[in-house]
């Protein structure tokens, strides 16, 4: 359990729900040394299984809170749980936050588990993310960069 395991979450057809995906391309394009990269559809069995062996997990997805689009968090799923306020944008019944409290309740998270949101302004059908998530997303980019060089 020792490798760095990056998971952008995600659909490319629904506007900006497919920033995790974006960020997780242009990570996967630096070919950072010791990091894998991986794409969900935020299926959370899926997501159970993809962290099962990872010492540390990055994961990226749009979510909605009421906040400004393009707006970024940071949570260390270890030490705090995903605020109740925030809705990760998912058309699975199972889907990350539900991944993230099963793993929880069962003690089976990952050593270290950090989760990135950046709150999405259109959700709807189509390609392309809005400049306010298109401008996080790079933000989200060289953070990730950062956080993986310093383990």
């Amino acid at each position: 359990m020792s490798h760095i395991l990056v998971i952008g979450v995600g659909n490319e057809y629904r506007s900006d729900d497919g920033v995790g995906l974006v960020v997780a391309r242009e990570l996967c394009a630096k070919k950072l040394p010791g990091v894998q990269i991986a794409e969900s559809s935020g299926d959370g069995a899926a997501l159970l299984e993809a962290w099962e062996t990872a010492g540390t997990v990055i994961l990226i997805d749009a979510a909605y809170s009421g906040a400004d689009p393009g707006t970024m968090c940071r949570f260390d799923v270890n030490s705090e749980p995903v605020p109740i306020s925030l809705s990760f944008h998912s058309t699975h019944a199972f889907g990350v936050a539900e991944a993230l409290e099963l793993a929880r309740a069962l003690q089976q998270l990952p050593p270290s588990l950090i989760v990135y949101t950046i709150v999405g302004k259109h959700f709807s059908a189509g390609t392309g993310l809005s400049p306010e998530v298109s401008e996080a997303a790079k933000k989200v980019v060289a953070q990730v960069m950062l956080e993986v060089s310093s383990l």
